[in-house]
């Protein structure tokens, strides 16, 4: 039980996260009397991973030694590779598709990310198809279909939902990224620790960012102390924190069970959203969203004969 309480509380911080985020694109953030202006998202993305990696850096160095994390130059390349466009592409859209549509959808779109994994190991070769893996996906294709309204979106008076095209398309350019993520990034996990990957990936992003957006951009954006400090928080929630306690839950969990554990992520941002902002959900789009679940919990429990470690989806929120 230790191991899920751990998990939970990990899916429950990335919830908070998603909530966090919204508000703040949305400006109904307050710190005080007066609320905070908008944040935009790439400024939200980019101090994420750089606070993050100046925070856990020195403490690995501090606790490790530098030897410990030290990565041979082809791996650090391979790191490079993943925070740019894993990481850092995958955080992006997602905050972008949290401004632009809202909570359910951002993060069910993005939590579809195990079905694409599950269509290239399928298409490569590696795992025979099966009427399972069928069934997840049309289950995670109707669950999309629901909650974006292209299948029942009408509203209460029957007019025809209204999507932003480019939230949408954000949100699932933010699941093709975590796809990537935990494509490429099973090899080297599979042989270095999580932390140690951790680290890498983040300076990688945070690297990226600096030429995508230098300091002076962001300077020019001209926050006050009060947003800065949200930044900051915000990093060691979402990071930090949210990783410290999914890493502990792998130490009483298999990988299997505590990603499986792990979707209550999606439950926890949608009821927060709802609690806390005000967002509201139709029915249909909540059967679209159980359809999502469902089809997450299928593909990552383990088919007979097949390897635990063949197929496993690692976090990236």
């Amino acid at each position: 039980m230790r191991g899920y309480f751990f998990i939970a509380s990990a899916a429950f911080l990335w919830g908070v996260s998603a909530a966090l985020g919204r508000a703040v694109f949305t400006g109904k953030l307050s710190l005080g009397a007066a609320a905070l202006r908008p944040i935009d998202p790439l400024i939200l993305s980019q101090t994420r991973t750089t606070f993050s990696l100046l925070v856990l850096l020195p403490c690995l160095v501090a606790s490790k030694g530098w030897q410990r994390i030290k990565l041979p130059l082809s791996d650090l390349a391979f790191c490079v590779v993943l925070g740019a466009f894993g990481v850092a592409v995958s955080n992006y859209f997602y905050y972008v598709a949290i401004q632009r549509t809202n909570v359910a959808t951002a993060i069910i779109v993005q939590y579809t990310a195990p079905v694409w994994v599950l269509l290239y190991v399928v298409m490569r070769g590696e795992q025979k198809l099966s009427l399972q893996k069928v069934l997840v996906v049309a289950l995670a294709v109707t669950g999309i279909a629901l909650v974006i309204g292209i299948v029942g979106g009408r509203s209460n008076s029957g007019s025809a939902l209204r999507l932003d095209s480019y939230g949408i398309l954000a949100a699932l350019l933010a699941s093709f990224s975590f796809a990537f993520y935990n494509v490429a990034g099973h090899r080297i996990l599979a042989r270095y620790d999580r932390w140690r990957v951790l680290v890498w990936t983040l300076a990688a992003a945070a690297a990226f960012w600096l030429i995508v957006n230098p300091p002076w951009k962001v300077a020019a954006a001209r926050y006050i102390p009060a947003q800065w400090l949200f930044l900051f928080v915000f990093s060691m929630i979402s990071v930090l924190g949210a990783f410290s306690l999914y890493f502990l839950g792998l130490q009483y969990l298999e990988p299997t069970r505590a990603i499986i554990a792990s979707c209550l992520e999606p439950v926890f941002s949608i009821v927060l959203a709802a609690l806390l902002l005000g967002e509201t959900l139709r029915p249909i789009q909540t059967l679209g969203i159980v359809f999502v679940l469902a089809a997450i919990v299928m593909v990552q429990r383990p088919a007979r004969n097949v390897a635990e470690t063949d197929f496993v989806i690692e976090p990236i929120e």
